[in-house]
């Protein structure tokens, strides 16, 4: 068996990859683990379980909330919720774990498995591993017919000692009302479009907006459980861009299936991603003195105009490994406030765990609010530069780091480019693929240098 766990929980086809026994059992071994490390004893382990509307999600969440009562924990099913509320709830309430199933931008036939450890964190690499380790001692007990797997610490409580189930309906006005008091100002006299598609924040997030004052048109919130993600949403903005300029409203706000992310566009229907709303937020934080050490964090992903805008507002720049648990690292490391990905998570870390697309796309409403100003206006604080993405699918992705030839071929490109673009060649973390991405001064260099790395990728590689 390959590693379960990915770059953002576990992941796959539900009731292929992903099956009602093994949801269970990796909750069971969840419950273990985090016991272990969390320090259940003496008291009764509570979990928070939410999901987002995905059909499979039902079978899901049942096999889900199954293993953790079996295993001892009282379980707090809060439904249908984004995955930042989740994690908010997991940390406020005080519970020991939090459980997501959602798989985020994903097709409606995935799901996936998200656990947070106390507090509402995203869980370390060991602690994932641990999980895994457990598992598959899990299976492997459970196989044997009468036995109750004690040798291996697998005593199952029985009567009083198993776990309760209960819905826990207040979650959804805490998170709403969460989002509403760490507003710096209200929103009153915008008109936003929000694309929820058909995902977890149908119902919060044009709530959380209308009450903070600004006039709410809406599209992609009517989920069905099978229409998640399904053209609209953050992975495709051509929706929202009509519907902008159709209403004349002020902005756009896109959030993916679990609403963990936020992109925008302005009063134009022209996109604002990550990167700019890192921008936009970072001045309007230092403005108001709560941008820790004038420092925000991103990925290596991110493009170059936004490392040369940060710099040149004298702002400090740190570049992290892709995915948002690795810049949430170093915020918690370091102590900074501020951070995400040019995909849309952004992290605010005084006001959330996690990536959170619906405070996301407040507070740069607020910005806007605050300001008088457009969000096109406030965007152009960045110039973003020409950037190619290629995936080279069908490769040995474990040799990019060793093959000489595409080491040659990737510093004549750097030579090429100069101090105005720069080479990336990533290692898919779920695919046989790498992904080779070259930024340029103008865009024709840039498919030009991306062609010929990727042609020398599949050459030195496949």
């Amino acid at each position: 068996m390959g590693r379960l766990f990915g770059t953002d929980g576990v992941r796959g086809v539900a009731n292929a990859d992903l099956t009602a026994e093994l949801a269970l059992g990796l909750s069971v071994a969840a419950a273990h683990v985090l016991g272990e490390a969390g320090g259940f004893e003496g008291h009764r382990p509570v979990a928070v379980v939410g999901r987002d509307p995905r059909a499979s999600g039902e079978f899901l969440e049942a096999a889900v909330v199954a293993g953790l009562a079996s295993a001892g924990v009282d379980v707090l099913r809060v439904g249908v919720l984004p995955t930042p509320a989740v994690a908010y709830l997991t940390g406020v309430l005080g519970a020991d774990l939090g459980v997501m199933l959602s798989a985020s931008h994903n097709a409606m036939p995935d799901n996936g498995i998200k656990f947070f450890a106390r507090g509402g964190h995203k869980l370390a690499d060991e602690l994932e591993n641990a999980i895994e380790a457990r598992y598959t001692e899990y299976t492997a007990y459970a196989a044997c017919a009468g036995e109750r797997g004690e040798g291996a610490g697998w005593a199952r409580p029985t009567g009083a000692g198993v776990g309760r189930v209960r819905s826990y309906d207040e979650g959804f006005d805490q998170y709403v009302a969460h989002l509403i008091g760490v507003l710096p100002n209200r929103l009153d006299g915008l008109k936003v479009v929000l694309d929820e598609a058909h995902g977890a924040a149908a119902r919060v997030s044009p709530e959380a907006f209308a009450r903070a004052g600004a006039e709410v048109i809406t599209i992609g919130a009517e989920p069905d459980g099978l229409n998640i993600n399904d053209g609209c949403g953050s992975t495709h903005l051509g929706l929202l861009r009509a519907a902008v300029v159709q209403h004349g409203a002020d902005l756009g706000i896109a959030h993916d299936g679990d609403a963990d992310r936020c992109l925008a566009v302005d009063h134009t229907g022209a996109e604002v991603d990550g990167d700019q709303i890192l921008a936009v937020l970072a001045l309007a934080m230092r403005e108001r003195g709560a941008l820790r050490s004038d420092t925000v964090v991103a990925t290596v992903m991110s493009n170059l105009g936004f490392k040369l805008a940060m710099e040149r507002e004298g702002l400090e720049f740190v570049q992290t490994a892709v995915g948002d648990r690795y810049v949430l690292e170093a915020m918690k490391e370091h102590g900074y406030a501020l951070g995400g990905e040019q995909s849309g998570h952004v992290i605010i870390l005084d006001h959330a765990t996690t990536g959170d697309g619906t405070l996301t796309g407040l507070m740069l409403a607020a910005r806007i609010a605050s300001t008088g100003r457009t969000l096109a206006d406030l965007a152009a604080v960045m110039e973003r530069l020409p950037q190619v993405l290629i995936n080279v699918p069908d490769v040995d992705k474990s040799r990019v780091g060793t093959s000489a030839e595409l080491a040659s071929a990737v510093a004549e490109a750097e030579r090429e480019l100069g101090s105005t673009g720069r080479v990336l060649l990533r290692p898919s973390g779920t695919e046989p693929l790498v992904r080779v991405m070259v930024e340029a001064a103008d865009i024709d260099q840039a498919r030009s240098v991306g062609g010929r790395l990727a042609d020398v990728v599949k050459s030195s590689l496949g």
